[in-house]
């Protein structure tokens, strides 16, 4: 599980909560098939209006990633039948394509970090981008990362990026950066999510380092600097987080991108902020295995769910940041400050994986830390 693209089924409850508003969404759940279950979506069509191109997609990524009016408009246009199969692990994905070299899956849709090893291990194609006429709407902001520096191999479908949110009727503090919550003022009152290398990489940044340091001595201060913050931690907790700050129990989180969709549509009233340190994020990416059965069933998938409107569906329904920059449009307005990066927000950087010895540093310095924290 990538660090950023936290997959607890989140999207299950914002549906839930925007049922007054938004009733449409609450149809869209439960298209995603059981862990390493493969399930046929219903409605394909025959030959369909797209050119008859037939045939199974064999679609691997985890549960809950599109509304069902994509899959089965994406099946009664082109006649392709969707075999849905989910993991629930980035490893399990990896183990299945060294398993059988890429050759059971068309399409699959990733983590940032578990795609530059697939991509190492020669598990992805090449793209042809001249096959996806739709291909240019993609952000560049999202695109020409560490794991596919060229854009060869992977198109983006999302980002995560973990912010601070706050209430400020439960503290006079402006807050805007990470720095901040070594406040005094925000004794227990502050809300983590449980993932080592983000919550260390705060200190990092405060630092002016990056997340991706392998001096074991810059991270060793950045340790120092945790075991400092322990006193303002109220809770530490991966899933849910967001209840903590929507309940009022703490007044500032520090949560996951599905986890701030949640919070600020129960409580429009909180406040987001983008760290002035910059931003950490994370991408989920989709590529063509290497021995794909029907890479022409990927192209045409992938260049469907790559439409403007279609992918501002795509992103409504999941509540991750937009990589596709047409669709912006086709989100709706009380939506976009949800899920569309602001022009105006710190330049962000990607976790990386790292040293053996430097992760497991990382992993020593957050064990301290939650035990000074208790």
């Amino acid at each position: 599980m990538n660090h950023y693209l936290s997959k607890n089924n989140l999207w299950k409850r914002v549906s839930a909560l925007l049922a007054g508003t938004m009733a449409v969404m609450a149809l869209l759940a439960g298209c995603g098939a059981d862990a390493d279950k493969d399930t046929d979506q219903d409605g394909a069509s025959g030959s369909g209006e797209g050119g008859g191109i037939g045939g199974e997609l064999n679609l691997y990524t985890w549960d809950g990633m599109f509304p069902q009016e994509i899959l089965s408009g994406f099946e009664e246009e082109t006649g392709i039948r969707i075999r849905y199969s989910n993991f629930d692990y980035d490893e399990d994905m990896l183990a299945k394509l060294e398993e059988n070299q890429g050759g059971d899956y068309d399409l699959v849709i990733a983590d940032d970090y578990i795609i530059e090893l697939v991509i190492a291990e020669g598990l992805a194609q090449k793209l042809d981008t001249s096959k996806m006429q739709n291909y240019g709407n993609h952000n560049p902001v999202f695109m020409s990362q560490f794991y596919d520096p060229q854009n060869e191999y992977t198109v983006p479908y999302g980002a995560g990026i973990p912010l601070l949110v706050y209430d400020p009727a439960l503290t006079d503090l402006e807050i805007t950066g990470y720095e901040d919550l070594w406040n005094p003022a925000l004794k227990d009152n502050i809300a983590l999510t449980a993932n080592y290398r983000v919550v260390n990489g705060i200190a990092l940044k405060v630092m002016g380092e990056s997340y991706n340091t392998d001096d074991l001595e810059t991270i060793r201060s950045a340790g120092d600097k945790m075991l400092e913050l322990a006193p303002n931690i109220r809770v530490i907790n991966d899933n849910n987080t967001q209840d903590f700050v929507i309940s009022g129990e703490a007044a500032v989180g520090f949560l996951y991108t599905s986890q701030v969709y949640v919070a600020i549509t129960a409580r429009p009233d909180l406040k987001i902020v983008y760290p002035k340190e910059g931003l950490g994020f994370g991408i989920m990416a989709c590529f063509i295995p290497a021995q794909a059965p029907n890479a022409a069933a990927a192209y045409a998938f992938l260049d469907y769910i790559s439409r403007p409107e279609n992918a501002a569906a795509c992103f409504t329904f999941m509540g991750y940041y937009c990589t596709n920059k047409a669709a912006e449009d086709y989100i709706a307005e009380d939506m976009r400050k949800l899920l569309v990066l602001p022009e105006d927000a710190a330049e962000g950087e990607i976790i990386q994986n790292i040293s053996q010895e430097a992760e497991d540093l990382h992993m020593t310095i957050w064990n301290e830390f939650r035990n000074a924290c208790n």
